[in-house]
Order: structure tokens, then sequence, then C-alpha cells
């Protein structure tokens, strides 16, 4: 059935047969709107202001959603890692213009649907609506913890919890992405790695 394409469009199907119940033909309709991307590290794939008109699936890689404080900075929303989907939402909903970036933080090998593809599967595959749920609520229960742990916690409290919870993060990315992700400073998250 999946002849015709690579191990990341493999990779995928397994993991909306992890999300939903498609069958074998629904499953090669769905596949055969993704198509594959190559991201240098620190390409940027969305800025500021374009419209989110793609969805990204993760085959290897990571890939970054960031938008920048009033004074400069960078403040990290999102990491998606292998097998993560990875969209500046409110833009790919709303259609309006994005105040975030995506950018691959590693050499990266995606897939991506584009917006008019996503919406389409919609009409034609009923149970795609379910795994668009799915993803929204997912993307709903993630940005609520993290802004909760904002209000809540101190920065050791978030740091242990990050390190609970996504480990990967701090093992595999740079201080300053992992700071931008804490919302702290950099000298802050090295005497946390050094305390904790």
């Amino acid at each position: 059935m999946l002849g015709k394409y690579n191990c990341m469009h493999e990779q995928l199907a397994s993991y909306i047969n992890a999300q939903i119940e498609v069958s074998e033909e629904e499953l090669t309709t769905i596949l055969s709107y993704f198509k594959p991307l190559k991201a240098k590290k620190n390409e940027l794939l969305l800025t500021q202001g374009q419209t989110s008109q793609r969805s990204y699936f993760v085959g290897k890689g990571c890939l970054r959603i960031y938008f920048t404080t009033e004074d400069g900075q960078d403040a990290t929303r999102y990491f998606a890692f292998e097998n993560q989907f990875a969209t500046a939402l409110m833009s790919f909903i709303t259609g309006e213009a994005s105040e975030e970036f995506i950018q691959a933080v590693e050499p990266a090998e995606l897939l991506y649907i584009s917006h008019k593809d996503f919406f389409h599967l919609l009409d034609i595959i009923p149970r795609w609506e379910k795994f668009y749920r799915s993803y929204l609520e997912g993307a709903y229960v993630t940005n609520t913890r993290r802004l909760m742990s904002f209000i809540t916690l101190d920065a050791v409290e978030r740091y242990r919890q990050l390190l609970a919870q996504n480990p990967v993060i701090v093992k595999r990315l740079p201080n300053k992405m992992v700071a931008s992700y804490l919302n702290i400073s950099q000298e802050t998250l090295s005497r946390l790695k050094s305390r904790v």
C-alpha cells in the first residue's frame, strides 16, 4: 500500500493510525496530500506577518515556534520533534497574518500539507475531523498547561517540570532556546542546571 511513499510517509501513517481508524484507501488518500520538504538548520519556514499556509509533520529534526517580544527577545511557544505536528495554529485557523515564526532548529526532514488540502480532507474523509479535533485538543491542553506554569510556578519548578515531562528539549537544544521556552534568562538556566 505504501510502496510509492517514503519511510517518512510510513512514519506519518503510523502516527495517523494511532489517532484515528481509517481504511487503507482513506489513509492512502490522506498521505497523498503530504509533500516532503527538507529544511536546513536555522531555516525559517514562516515569518511574522505571513499567513500560515502549511502544517508540518516532523520526520526527523526539530521545529520551533516562537514570537518576538516588544523588547526584541525571542519567546518560544513550542518545539516539535520527531512524530509531532507543528504550525502557527492561530494563523492556520483564522487566515490572519501570523505573529509567530516557524524555524528549523536542527536540519529537518518534514512532510507538509497545505491549508487548502488539510481542510479539503475534512470534506472528503469524515474521520479526519476526529484527527483534527484530537490535534486541536492536544494544542489547547499544551498551551493552557504552559500558561498555568508561568502563572503558578517559579523558575526552578518550571525547569523541574520540563525535565519530568519533556527532557528531550533540555538534552537536544541550546541553552538559549531552552531559556526562551521557560521564559527565563540564560544565566538563570545555567544556575538551575547546576543545582537541579
